[in-house]
């Protein structure tokens, strides 16, 4: 069997599974309960239908063509973040690029003070969503308040009939300095291997994956530790090089946008899904092709100023193969 559209052969035996930071994919309505002002109809962003609908056309577009080279098909599961709410989850898979995808999606609105949160969008004829939940991190700020961030997601089902656990995560920025907000990802870090402590102990042979924009290398203390303390294999390391990266900053490219997993991805069965390969996608649509920028991710904004790309991280992706 071949997609008719692209001669591909469809590699029934492999799945990918995905990860997409989508640069602040807001709707264009004001929340009065988060700091979206950014995005509305007046902001100084300037942000409105127009430029909402392309934001949604690139995205789905970009979804829509992950792992296609390998596998022949749309990705079966995506995890998302900086999303603000359900709305902006159900207009991207409604798109005509994702519609063919069956794509169904699991949200929880999280306390993060700007709104965005992570989500699961994955194909219903191939996945099969058993239970679902969230984790909050508890973080204190400068003054001793609460800091509320983005929660963890866990959604646990069916890859194509084999359990698996996927483990959704934003964690916190670097945006006050890397070693002042370390203790943030930290947090984050050691509340995911409490997670996948709970999961082995309903099952000592779960499969685990964990995928997610990091705000970390794969070197860091926090990846790690969290690889080291759980028996993870991070596909990742290897990828990012002084000229490759999922996002760039400074002119310096990051590996911040990471999928880890168990390593029981890597016994050898005939009927279970096995580690097969991970890279970042990073096809030249998704890049600026000129000026100063060029080679980067071609992003929606820079600063203040509308560019109409898609995101400023390019997704990273994993296949598994029967």
């Amino acid at each position: 069997m071949t997609d008719s559209s692209e001669d591909i052969l469809v590699r029934h035996d492999m799945q990918t599974m995905a990860f997409y930071n989508c640069e602040n994919l807001f709707d264009v309505y004001d929340d009065i309960r988060t700091n979206d002002n950014d995005y509305t109809l007046t902001s100084v962003k300037k942000w409105t239908y127009q430029r909402y609908e392309n934001k949604l056309r690139k995205l789905s577009f970009a979804i829509s063509n992950i792992g296609r080279k390998e596998t022949g098909k749309h990705p079966a599961l995506v995890g998302l973040a900086e999303i603000e709410n359900a709305k902006v989850v159900k207009d991207l898979i409604a798109q005509p690029n994702l519609e063919r995808c069956h794509y169904s999606y699991i949200h929880y609105n999280s306390l993060d003070e700007r709104g965005i949160d992570v989500a699961l969008i994955y194909d219903r004829t191939i996945f099969k969503v058993i239970h679902s939940e969230t984790f909050s991190i508890d973080l204190v700020n400068d003054h001793g308040h609460l800091d509320f961030t983005r929660d963890i997601l866990l959604v646990s089902g069916l890859l194509d009939g084999e359990k698996i656990h996927v483990i959704i995560n934003h964690w916190s920025s670097r945006r006050e300095g890397e070693k002042e907000t370390e203790h943030k990802r930290m947090a984050f870090s050691n509340k995911v291997s409490e997670i996948i402590g709970l999961k082995r102990t309903e099952d000592a042979n779960a499969k685990i994956v964990i995928m997610g924009d990091f705000n970390d290398e794969p070197f860091n203390t926090s990846i790690k530790n969290l690889v080291d303390a759980n028996q993870l294999y991070n596909p990742m390391g290897t990828l990012r090089s002084f000229s490759r990266g999922s996002t760039i900053h400074n002119r310096k490219w990051n590996l911040f946008d990471q999928i880890i997993l168990s390593i029981n991805f890597f016994k050898n069965s005939d009927n279970q899904f096995e580690f097969f390969k991970a890279d970042i996608f990073d096809d030249d649509f998704l890049k600026t092709f000129r000026g100063h920028y060029k080679g980067s991710p071609f992003r929606t904004y820079i600063g203040k100023k509308y560019a109409g790309g898609y995101s400023d991280h390019f997704p990273v992706y994993a296949i598994l193969k029967r």
